[in-house]
């Protein structure tokens, strides 16, 4: 490192750049906009589904929801005619509980990530969901088993391991910025920042990918694969930008993150939505928050109704 040059900021200066701090975050957007009633919306990823399932938001197939512990016996019976399948916490957060199961023959099954479970490996695992190991809160909860998402073919040079996922932010349902982050060998094929995926930036009027983060400092290149994540088109942004504003609408908050995969013959499905999202995407779009949020705190009410908000949406990206 040359002399006299700094790796790190004071807070007082990523102020001056617009960066939003946890405090700022909750103080300024999560506690006055999303009412603490509705938290459960997104809170419960089960009740989600049945959110988006009625409002006609694609999301995966649920194959069965286990709620107690008897239902373990029957595990064999409820996975029979699923080869591959994810089970997930219905009230986690940052990816934990979740296990992607990429083959099996009723006795072993064989992860995603390249280890082998014994069926009464995975009985523990659920075991220890309902127990409430990785709920919020550590509250008791339910397993979601549900269809495992085929990536898109757009992302095969730049994800291992796994499948990417696209998070959007949303401010008064407008989308205010977003990511499209990306599992490596580090992350176990997860698309979770915290456990090593790498991510981009998006530009919000094309799609297209820019910048780049992994562990906490700026990239240009997936980690393992030495591919570009810049320049990248993510297909269906249009469908992803509707959909995410749908949910938004629909579960009433009114700072949220809406996490979307790409099937390859599906397309865009929501993974989950948050009331408190992470502000990592300012990192991975070298940009703070903090102007957009105040530019569309200045806008007349009628700019956020229907299409009109495609057109904040354009001034967003400029900002």
């Amino acid at each position: 490192m040359s002399p006299g040059r700094r790796w790190w900021a004071w807070p007082r200066e990523l102020r001056r750049r617009g960066v939003l701090g946890l405090n700022g975050r909750n103080g300024e957007y999560v506690l006055p906009h999303n009412r603490r009633g509705h938290y459960p919306r997104v809170d419960d990823k089960a009740l989600t589904k049945r959110i988006c399932e009625s409002k006609g938001i694609p999301v995966p197939k649920t194959y069965a929801l286990v709620e107690r512990y008897g239902d373990l016996a029957r595990l064999p019976e409820m996975l029979d005619s699923q080869r591959q399948f994810v089970v997930k916490p219905a009230r986690g957060s940052e990816g934990r509980g979740i296990v992607v199961v990429a083959d099996h023959d009723g006795n072993t099954f064989s992860t995603a990530g390249g280890r082998t479970l014994t069926l009464a490996d995975l009985r523990y695992h659920l075991s220890t969901v309902l127990s409430g190991l990785y709920s919020l809160g550590g509250q008791p909860d339910r397993a979601i088993v549900e269809q495992r998402i085929v990536r898109h073919p757009a992302f095969e040079t730049v994800a291992v391991g796994g499948t990417p996922d696209i998070r959007i932010i949303l401010y008064r349902t407008v989308p205010v910025m977003a990511m499209l982050r990306l599992p490596t060998a580090a992350s176990r094929g997860r698309a979770n920042l915290h456990q090593g995926a790498v991510a981009a930036g998006v530009d919000l009027r094309t799609g297209r990918t820019f910048g780049g983060v992994c562990q906490g400092r700026a990239v240009s290149e997936h980690p393992d694969t030495g591919a570009s994540i810049d320049g990248l088109m993510v297909p269906c942004w249009d469908r992803l930008l509707a959909a995410a504003m749908d949910l938004a609408e629909a579960v009433e908050l009114g700072y949220v993150g809406v996490d979307f995969v790409l099937d390859s013959t599906v397309g865009p499905v929501v993974l989950e939505a948050n009331a408190r999202p992470g502000l990592g995407i300012q990192v991975a779009n070298r940009r703070g928050l903090v102007p957009r949020l105040e530019f569309l705190d200045r806008q007349p009410e009628a700019m956020f109704r229907g299409e009109l908000r495609h057109e904040l949406i354009a001034r967003l990206a400029e900002l």
